[in-house]
């Protein structure tokens, strides 16, 4: 009989010990055009990420042009006074560097990743791109084209309409908020070079600005670079715009966006609350991640795991616009909503369910168990979270934008850790009241409205699909 060979293991990998970790502090500095500047050194980062601001809101738009603020952003890397559009394009390319920019209600974010050793070349064109836009006629003709091209597929968006539908129904129509970030057909067919240069010229200027930079700045002489670069863009001085108030309708009722024959149903649920300025908000975070953040939630264990009506939902609040804290009487506002879809037969099932869990945790409220989940999730993988510059330099953008301190992210976590069970679940009863939500269905009307009304969670409309 053969014997078998011995084999030798090599021990098993031990873990090693945890090391503390923060989110990284920036450095704050101005240039001397007034432009803000937070730096953020990464060792190891590599791809540096670049986020510039600029204090060009939505609710800044001329009346009729809603999306002028879109296509401006759009037309930054479409040529300027040194280089054609194609040129622009090829010149970021040789650089290996990306350039993005949008639009929305706190104002206008150009983002560029770029290696760092391309970095001096990626933001000179940057630069370029803020001090001299061109907006050539022909380039603003086919960047209006190409959007109003995206809005019928937006429309035929079930989770896009629901969204659409909800600003429309919880803010009044003198408010921008309500009416679409990038604008609809009616008004985007009005946007032309003059209307972009008009806006931009009123609205971009380096004196309202900031940029964020961060990666790996080893050798790099920060201070000249962007002297060189984004301190040669120029601009007259100017006051931060108000921050107009803003009101929301949440009274509880219902919404059907009819879609015959569909066969599922979008559902969004939401209302209004405060922003990240509140002193509720670490512990409603933690209440609504408890709620329905991830897949062992409480409403996708009972909607997707027990009754099989949806592959998931989820909850989750979003700051539209912040207020700084010097605004009186001015708040932030921030959307707190509940989202997914259902297949049509189970549509008035799935929202019973829905309300049972709502009324069952305000009945019974959140347990340790699931609090200690939801801290693990939310503090725990924070590391890897912000791994990369661009997730840190969003971040840091995120807090200027919204009006925080430089270490609120960092506060957070903490924040978040030392929050207990009862406060959680307080601030996420409250983020969600049974009978102060307005619900958005994208479905079937014929189908759906029968046995949602049955419900009674509120009066019951029905609007016809685009």
């Amino acid at each position: 009989m053969t014997e078998l060979a011995s084999m030798d293991f090599h021990p098993q990998p031990q873990a090693g010990e945890a090391k503390p970790w923060a989110f990284p502090a920036p450095e704050r500095g101005t240039l001397d055009n007034g432009l803000t500047v937070l730096r953020c050194h990464r060792p190891g980062q590599q791809v540096v990420a670049v986020e510039v601001l600029l204090a060009a809101p939505l609710e800044a738009e001329p009346t009729g042009l809603d999306g002028v603020a879109t296509i401006m952003a759009r037309a930054f890397s479409e040529g300027t006074d040194k280089h054609s559009a194609e040129e622009f394009a090829a010149e970021l390319e040789r650089c290996g560097a990306t350039l993005d920019a949008h639009a929305d209600h706190p104002g206008v974010r150009l983002s560029l990743e770029v290696p760092v050793s391309r970095l001096p070349k990626a933001l000179g064109l940057l630069a370029d791109a803020l001090r001299a836009p061109a907006f050539e006629d022909s380039e603003v003709e086919r960047l209006v084209r190409n959007r109003l091209d995206e809005i019928p597929h937006e429309s035929a968006n079930p989770a896009r309409r629901a969204a659409k539908e909800l600003s429309k129904e919880l803010f009044p129509s003198t408010s921008r908020m309500s009416r679409p970030r990038q604008g609809t057909e009616e008004t985007v067919e009005n946007i032309d070079s003059a209307a972009v240069r008009a806006f931009y010229e009123k609205h971009v200027r380096p004196a309202t600005g900031t940029a964020v930079i961060v990666g790996d700045l080893t050798g790099v002489d920060v201070d000249e670079l962007l002297g060189d670069t984004l301190g040669s863009w120029t601009g007259s001085s100017a006051e931060p715009r108000p921050v107009p108030p803003v009101s929301a309708d949440d009274t509880g009722r219902v919404i059907i966006v009819d879609r015959p024959g569909a066969v599922q149903t979008q559902l969004l649920i939401g209302r209004v609350g405060a922003d990240r300025h509140d002193r509720v908000w670490p512990a409603q975070v933690l209440g609504t991640y408890c709620l329905g953040g991830t897949l062992t939630s409480r409403l996708d264990r009972v909607l997707r795991e027990e009754k099989g009506y949806t592959y998931g939902v989820r909850a989750f609040g979003q700051v539209l616009r912040a207020a700084p804290s010097s605004s009186a009487g001015t708040t932030g506002v921030a959307m707190l909503a509940i989202s997914g879809s259902v297949d049509t037969p189970n549509t008035g099932p799935a929202l019973d369910d829905l309300w049972k869990v709502l009324r069952t945790l305000a009945a019974e409220g959140l347990t340790d168990a699931e609090r200690d989940v939801a801290v693990q999730n939310l503090v725990g993988v924070a590391p890897l979270k912000f791994e990369t510059a661009a997730a840190v330099a969003s971040t840091l953008a995120d807090q200027v934008e919204q009006f925080l301190p430089d270490d609120y992210q960092a506060t957070l976590y903490q924040q978040l850790a030392a929050t207990g069970t009862v406060e959680a679940t307080a601030a996420v009863v409250n983020a969600f009241p049974v009978d102060r939500l307005v619900t958005v269905l994208v479905g079937d009307a014929e189908k759906i409205k029968e046995p949602v009304q049955a419900l009674g969670i509120g009066e019951v409309t029905v609007v016809t699909a685009e």
